[in-house]
């Protein structure tokens, strides 16, 4: 573990999501890994009574594109820290005509479509076959929806997530399959994050905040309006965790913390 340094709670910033100013006598802080680079220095403060980290996962800027991010090294930092529990942000596309630019989604599903990512961390020796049945923490995403629904915040309670590879955005024909397979919205960035975080046995749940339709829907958006939309809903999301963070309880009743049991061979 970094000497003397340690947090029990988490904040993985997605697109526009590069500060957290809520954190009291705020450190930064290197994390060295056997995975190399974190995407960016870690910030470690107390928020009412409660050790946060916070970690910008394009680091600030917005430097390191999704296909380019060191998932494993972020991850096992995290863990390195103490960390029990990790709070999320996604920037997406909606694939359904409800989810509006400007809504949020506490996703508990993904399809992964990605192709050449590191997603486990465990390559050989002992091997690892880790469940992804239910994939996020149903505890922390309860949490997110009944305080969002207190702060009168729009959520849409569950929705599944295609991951693609990135960085480019899907053609017609692949954004209209994943309308076909029932999917909500589209990003970059949730796999292999969730899985690694389920194999390092943290409470892992993501938010995704929806900042256009995606190409199927055939309806032209600017830069401009999806800057516009990202800094609400990122001013939302922030909103939102600050509200959860002091709810969140020291035990966890859900299966995440020991999810390595009967996993391993």
């Amino acid at each position: 573990m970094v000497a003397g340094k340690k947090a029990e709670i988490a904040i993985i910033g997605g697109s526009g999501l590069y500060e957290q100013e809520m954190l009291e006598n705020a450190e930064e802080i290197k994390v060295y890994t056997p995975f190399g680079r974190t995407s960016d220095m870690i910030t470690i403060g107390k928020y009412y009574g409660k050790m946060v980290a916070f970690l910008p996962r394009h680091a600030k800027g917005h430097q390191i594109p999704p296909h380019k991010i060191n998932f494993r090294a972020n991850i096992w930092a995290l863990k390195e820290l103490g960390v029990k529990r990790i709070l999320s942000s996604n920037a997406c596309g909606s694939l359904q005509e409800k989810h509006s630019p400007g809504d949020i989604l506490v996703i508990d599903q993904f399809i992964d479509r990605t192709k050449s990512r590191s997603s486990t961390f465990f390559d050989g020796g002992q091997i690892c076959h880790i469940s992804a049945a239910d994939p996020f923490c149903p505890e922390l995403g309860n949490l997110l929806i009944n305080k969002g629904k207190d702060l009168g915040i729009k959520l849409f309670e569950g929705g599944n997530y295609v991951c693609i590879e990135g960085p480019r955005f899907s053609t017609r024909a692949e954004s209209r399959l994943f309308r076909r397979w029932e999917a909500d919205v589209v990003g970059m960035t949730v796999f292999p994050e969730c899985v690694l975080a389920r194999e390092a046995e943290i409470c892992y749940s993501s938010i995704a905040l929806v900042t256009d339709y995606d190409v199927w829907a055939e309806k032209p958006v600017s830069v401009d309006e999806i800057i516009s939309t990202m800094k609400k809903n990122v001013d939302k999301a922030k909103t939102l965790f600050s509200a959860v963070i002091p709810e969140i309880p020291s035990d966890a009743n859900c299966k995440c913390w020991n999810a390595l049991k009967d996993a391993l061979i």
